[in-house]
C-alpha cells in the first residue's frame, strides 16, 4: 500500500475500535474476576499474528495470478482486506464464549461494521483518485467474504483451544 493508504487504513482501524470502552463483559468475567494469564496472551499474538499474515498473503496471491491486478487495484484489495479482517475480528477476540452469543455493545457494533462499508466504498468514490485506489470487481467481493470468513472462524477455533487451556 502506498503511505496515504497505510496511514487512512490505521485511522479507519482506530476509529473503529474507539468505542471498546463501551463494549459488555462476559457475566463470568463479572461474577468471578480472572487474572490474565500472560503466557495465554504471548500464546494468542504466536499464533493469530502468523495466521494474520497467512491471510494475507492468500490475499496477494489471488490478486497478483487470479485477478492480475495492476498496482492500483493490488493496494486497493490489500487496504479493503486487511481493514475488513482486523476491524472484524474484535468480535472473536472480545469474549471467551462465541461471538454470536455474547453480541458486542452497540456503539462498538456499529463503529466497526461502518468502518468495513466505508473501506468497500472508498473505491468507488470521488476520494478514490486521490487516495490511490481501483474499483474492485464484484468477484472480489465473493473472496474477500470467503476469505474473512475463513480468517475469523479459525481465530475463533484458536481462540477456543487457548482459552479452555487459561480457563482450566
Amino acid at each position: 500500500m502506498k503511505p496515504t493508504q497505510i496511514l487512512l487504513n490505521n485511522l479507519l482501524y482506530d476509529i473503529s475500535q474507539i468505542s471498546i470502552p463501551t463494549d459488555k463483559v462476559d457475566p463470568g468475567f463479572i461474577n468471578k474476576p480472572k487474572h490474565w494469564d500472560i503466557d495465554i496472551i504471548r500464546k494468542f499474538m504466536f499464533y493469530i499474528g502468523p495466521v494474520s499474515s497467512i491471510f494475507d498473503l492468500i490475499t496477494f496471491t489471488v490478486m497478483l495470478y487470479y485477478f492480475k491486478a495492476s498496482e492500483p487495484l493490488f493496494q486497493t484489495a490489500w487496504f479493503v482486506e486487511s481493514l475488513a479482517t482486523q476491524t472484524l475480528v474484535i468480535f472473536v477476540i472480545r469474549t471467551v464464549q462465541s461471538p454470536f452469543k455474547s453480541r458486542p455493545s452497540l456503539p462498538l457494533a456499529l463503529t466497526v461494521l461502518m468502518t468495513v462499508i466505508l473501506s468497500i466504498l472508498l473505491p468507488f468514490s470521488p476520494l478514490a483518485k486521490y487516495l490511490g485506489f481501483a474499483p474492485l470487481p464484484f468477484s472480489f467481493f465473493i473472496f474477500l467474504i470467503a476469505v474473512t470468513t475463513s480468517y475469523l472462524y479459525l481465530v475463533e477455533i484458536i481462540k477456543n483451544k487457548l482459552v479452555s487451556q487459561w480457563l482450566q
